[in-house]
């Protein structure tokens, strides 16, 4: 049996001891159910919402969409802006304080101004997802961009090699790598800000559902939301890993 195998069977183990004593705690009355729940109650609200009427399914559905929208957008916003900026400090120079003061700014604080823009629906949501993602994105681009060896880039423009010649054969192989790590966490920042965004004023969506049974006290199906979202974070992770590693074998 190797580590990693030994080092899973560990993680598991202590999980499910975990979730034993915790449901114990809850059956016994040690704890109370309305402020920490039990993980029977979790389970119980998952399988009615999800499985059984579905209607959690959609609030899903709605998230997902508004993350992947908010995600696409930024990622494309992004990559062009950090090439463009790579390929001309000037106009680096030129929008960096725009960027970063409005990069400063809580995207909490930002979300009434894009309720006003956008209203209630979806646009609002992929708004606030655009603008955690897109920065994010934006300075991985950066960073990989100016990564390339300027030896390399030195000795291209020796040879002749056109501006378009040297960032398509060594400033984009050695920016995606880097690129790839920015879009892993720009797709988790997009579903933060989709539900972070639903849960301040939304129609539809996970967020919509937090605030809802927050309203009513219902933790077992606040920390069954909060479950689902953290399986959501890691599946697209896991991903993403998945997709860095297959198309980056030449690495």
């Amino acid at each position: 049996m190797n580590t990693a195998t030994k080092t899973a069977i560990d993680r598991g183990v202590a999980l499910l001891a975990l979730v034993c004593v915790w449901q114990i705690a809850a059956s016994r009355g040690w704890i109370d159910q309305l402020l920490i729940g039990s993980p029977m109650g979790i389970a119980v609200y998952l399988r009615d919402n999800l499985f059984k009427d579905g209607a959690l399914l959609i609030d899903f559905g709605w998230t997902m969409l508004g993350t992947l929208i908010s995600f696409v957008l930024g990622m494309v916003a992004a990559v062009v802006t950090g090439v463009l900026f790579v390929m001309s400090p000037r106009l680096e120079r030129a929008f960096e304080p725009i960027l970063a003061a409005v990069n400063s700014m809580p995207r909490i604080a930002l979300a009434p101004l894009f309720l006003i823009w956008f209203g209630l629906g979806l646009a609002s949501k992929i708004a606030i997802g655009f603008s955690l993602c897109y920065f994010i994105v934006l300075s991985s681009t950066v960073a990989g961009g100016r990564s390339v060896s300027q030896d390399h880039l030195t000795l291209a423009s020796t040879l002749g090699a056109s501006a378009w010649r040297k960032f398509v054969h060594f400033t984009l192989p050695t920016a995606v790598p880097t690129i790839f790590t920015g879009l892993r966490l720009g797709l988790v920042y997009s579903l933060l800000g989709v539900v972070g965004g639903e849960i301040i004023a939304s129609e539809h969506g996970l967020g919509q559902q937090l605030s809802l049974l927050s309203s009513q006290f219902n933790t077992n199906g606040v920390l069954g939301i909060l479950l689902l979202l953290a399986l959501t974070g890691a599946s697209i992770n896991g991903l993403m890993n998945v997709l860095e590693n297959t198309l980056l074998r030449w690495r």
